[in-house]
């Protein structure tokens, strides 16, 4: 039997990340070259212009979100101006703070510095190294590795890991679809990542704040069932 609870550090943290990718006028013709090089002539040209929010160095970070699993309690950065911390009355008995990506990046690296395991859904392989990619574009340190060890839960409890079996399952599948799969509300509703540039282009950044806030709780209460069942046997 597996036991009761695996051993992550405290306190425990879920995190997600919203980015605006640049518009492909925006990118240099030597980058762009580039990416179709790497690219199939099946894939074309499509694809990768309308997905460089998952290209490292070509998206800016509009959002972060923070769900504490002790407290059960929810916070979101977003763009914007003010750095202060206020209620968000969108989603009630959460807090939100507005900053540019610069400060929001040295607000979170403060924050997470204190925080014990951090849980991500492909937090490892994408919002991490983002989130240290862009840290770095921007002269800022990060205050924590969140791309680390990949075996192992204690720091860094990926989902997307722990439901594909570290890479033995051939299969991955979306937050949404797992959260569906375990009777925990959907975060995908009005929005889904791929309209944050356009939100973001037209200034909705609360609205995208709310997205990201949602999905942040929907990992969070996607680890709470898999917490005494799945997530143990890889401590």
């Amino acid at each position: 039997m597996p036991k009761e609870s695996a051993p992550l550090r405290t306190p425990i943290v879920a995190f997600d990340i919203e980015v605006a990718g640049l518009e492909w006028e925006e990118v240099d013709e030597a980058t762009r070259h580039y990416l179709l090089s790497r690219k199939s002539q099946r894939d074309g040209e499509e694809p990768i212009k309308h997905r460089l929010a998952l290209v490292r160095g070509l998206g800016r970070v509009v959002s972060v979100g923070m769900w504490n699993l002790e407290k059960d309690t929810g916070a979101v950065l977003v763009h914007g101006s003010g750095n202060q911390w206020d209620d968000f009355e969108v989603v009630p008995g959460t807090k939100i703070w507005r900053g540019n990506e610069r400060e929001m990046l040295a607000e979170f690296w403060r924050l997470a510095e204190e925080w014990g395991a951090v849980v991500t859904y492909n937090g490892r392989s994408y919002d991490g190294p983002v989130l240290m990619t862009r840290s770095a574009m921007l002269d800022i340190a990060p205050s924590r590795n969140l791309a680390g060890y990949r075996y192992s839960v204690r720091d860094h409890c990926d989902l997307m890991d722990v439901l594909g079996y570290f890479g033995a399952s051939r299969e991955n599948y979306s937050l949404d679809y797992w959260c569906r799969r375990f009777g925990v509300e959907s975060p995908k509703g009005k929005m889904d990542g791929s309209m944050v540039a356009q939100k973001a282009r037209s200034g909705r950044y609360d609205e995208i704040a709310e997205y990201c806030l949602r999905d942040t709780r929907a990992t969070a209460d996607l680890f709470r069932r898999l917490q005494s069942t799945l997530i143990p046997l890889f401590g």
